[in-house]
């Protein structure tokens, strides 16, 4: 179907309109890495490496969806272990979900107790950094953009969709990303939160890969009550402190 088919076809609204909101929540987990990941930049580069760390991940996922039919191949098993299959996509995913497990835990360890830490390996240099930080963003973007492929193919068959839904959601992401760094960086519960987030993204994406689906309903609705709870605490303190200083 050609493009002006397609913009006479209720079908291919409905099914544009589901895909950006899936990208949009879908980027949520990428997002949050890459604030906690750029504040540890100075504070002169991180506006920049998340423009050129999101950017080049736009062109990173446009690049895949024009390989669409190679990577649907990638969920074929290749091996198996104790009779469960494995396929591309899982060790993808099991992949991904180590690095973010690693790193979410390196960072905790590293929020609870600073004194054991000289300055982060993120942050040795200003140059390596920089370099560090873009590499890591892409990293786990292609985590995350092949497992959101895949999911794009099963809801639609037409590329045009699937490309405007993901530059509309990276463009969203692009938006977003400073303002979210920001609050997280004014916040250190946030961080703390942000990362626990992390660590349970990575937790899933591992259980994915092994074959265990777990409904990403279910881990949205748990960000979701412990993102609520927070800014309740936030609010309980800046109450306290206005409280507090009135006296």
């Amino acid at each position: 179907m050609d493009i002006v088919g397609l913009m006479q076809d209720p079908s291919a609204w409905i099914a544009l309109v589901t895909l950006v909101v899936m990208e949009v929540v879908l980027g949520i987990d990428n997002l949050i890495f890459i604030s906690i990941l750029t504040n540890k930049l100075p504070v002169e580069h991180r506006e920049k490496a998340r423009k050129i760390g999101i950017g080049l991940a736009l062109l990173m996922r446009l690049a895949l969806l024009g390989t669409v039919a190679w990577i649907v191949q990638l969920t074929q098993p290749v091996f198996e272990v104790f009779g469960q299959g494995f396929s591309w996509k899982d060790m993808i995913l099991i992949g991904g979900g180590l690095f973010l497990v690693w790193k979410a835990t390196k960072e905790i360890h590293h929020n609870v107790d600073p004194q054991e830490h000289g300055q982060d390996f993120i942050a040795k240099s200003t140059t390596t950094g920089f370099a560090s930080a873009i590499g890591q963003i892409l990293l786990l973007d292609l985590v995350f953009s092949i497992d959101s492929i895949i999911t794009a193919v099963g809801m639609t068959p037409h590329l045009p969709i699937m490309f405007i839904a993901v530059i509309a959601a990276v463009t969203v992401m692009l938006v977003a990303a400073t303002p979210l760094a920001n609050f997280i960086e004014k916040n250190p519960t946030i961080v703390m939160l942000a990362l626990a987030f992390l660590l349970m993204i990575g937790t899933t994406l591992i259980a994915e890969g092994m074959g265990f689906h777990v409904p990403k309903g279910y881990v949205y609705a748990a960000m979701a009550f412990s993102a609520v709870v927070e800014v309740l605490n936030m609010l309980a303190r800046n109450r306290r402190k206005k409280a507090a200083a009135g006296h």
